[in-house]
């Protein structure tokens, strides 16, 4: 009976680490699109969402509030409402994604999020700043 409990709960957890993790084909990086002069962060996500997905858009929206004020503009999507599948669709954005935008620059942080909004957000932050401060 143990042992059927522990593989339940690795099966559990394996699925949930999958469902919150960036979509294959989709790397942490730059890649160019159009786009105004501004710098943007858009986090893309589902309805159901778990604690880590959670943490993402509050600990993202908190750092860029602190460290940038109004210079740069979080904001959050439903991919499964019609503004965030347009949004989406116009980024080039398939699942749940962290994503920095500035003029034709797009930058996917979205791995390092889910690795350390929860954990270490600190860390988060620092990467968040190493990403956005040379666009500012």
């Amino acid at each position: 009976m143990k042992s059927l409990n522990f593989i339940l709960s690795v099966i559990v957890l394996l699925g949930l680490s999958i469902s919150c993790s960036a979509r294959p084909g989709e790397k942490a990086g730059r890649s160019r699109i159009s786009g105004a002069d501004v710098v943007d962060m858009f986090y893309f996500h589902n309805t159901r969402r778990c604690v880590t997905c959670q943490a993402v858009e509050k600990e993202s929206e908190t750092i860029v509030k602190e460290l940038y004020n109004k210079k740069v503009v979080f904001t959050a999507y439903n991919l499964e409402e019609e503004d965030g599948k347009a949004k989406a669709e116009e980024l080039g954005v398939s699942g749940q994604t962290l994503l920095i935008v500035s003029g034709d620059i797009r930058i996917n942080i979205t791995n390092e999020a889910f690795m350390y909004a929860r954990s270490k957000p600190e860390k988060l932050k620092q990467v968040i700043k190493e990403k956005i401060d040379p666009l500012l």
